[in-house]
């Protein structure tokens, strides 16, 4: 794989959904496909998934396509998965908690290693098995134990700050849930989700005529 080429953020985010259908092929013991029957089941267009998967080297043969087992294998180490990811999550509320619930029951490699929480009812609470922790402790915890990923589900009044003493505390990546675009240094890989622009793009395409 090149990895000097800068690959567009549109092919990454079109990576994971590959990932997807390969596992479902796996598991109905497909063992190769072309990048028609994928642009079928996937709905891009074969030539679309033949230049993405181009960016990282040629994965299939003329006339033989794509083996099923190894470019599922190529993918996830393309998208880092072949690693374990310990996080924090900055905030035991609702959304916090369905998060730890999703990695827990989904165990994906990404690890909620501890919540953090200003609200004293909460704090020193588990939710299966991880404790809530005092938002004090946050950046020697994140020291001491290598955090690789923040998970911000606060207010966006104290997402920026949060944002700051993480990276201070050497996170190598924030995934933020706050309605706030944050600013971080260049050196820490940052995904914002803003529930309420999906929810409005849902709106508008199926406004339209």
């Amino acid at each position: 794989m090149a990895h000097n080429v800068k690959i567009s953020n549109a092919v990454i985010k079109r990576l994971p959904r590959y990932r997807r259908y390969l596992k479902e092929l796996q598991k109905k013991g497909v063992d190769k496909i072309s990048s028609n029957e994928l642009s079928r089941l996937i709905g891009y267009t074969a030539s679309q998934i033949r230049q993405d998967l181009n960016n990282f080297g040629g994965f299939g043969q003329q006339g033989y396509g794509y083996n099923v087992a190894d470019l599922y294998k190529e993918i996830s180490t393309i998208l880092g998965l072949d690693k374990q990811y310990k996080m924090v999550i900055v905030g035991a509320g609702n959304l916090g908690q369905a998060i730890t619930n999703y990695t827990h029951y989904y165990k994906s490699g990404f690890i909620v290693e501890s919540l953090f929480e200003v609200n004293p009812k909460l704090i020193g609470g588990k939710i299966n098995g991880i404790e809530i922790r005092d938002c004090d402790e946050l950046v020697e915890y994140t020291e001491k134990h290598n955090i690789d990923i923040g998970i911000i589900c606060i207010p966006k009044d104290s997402a920026q700050e949060v944002a700051d003493k993480l990276c201070f505390a050497g996170v190598r990546g924030i995934w933020n849930f706050a309605q706030v675009d944050l600013e971080l240094p260049d050196h820490v890989a940052l995904e914002e989700v803003h529930l309420s622009d999906s929810l409005y793009s849902l709106a508008y395409h199926m406004n339209r005529e």
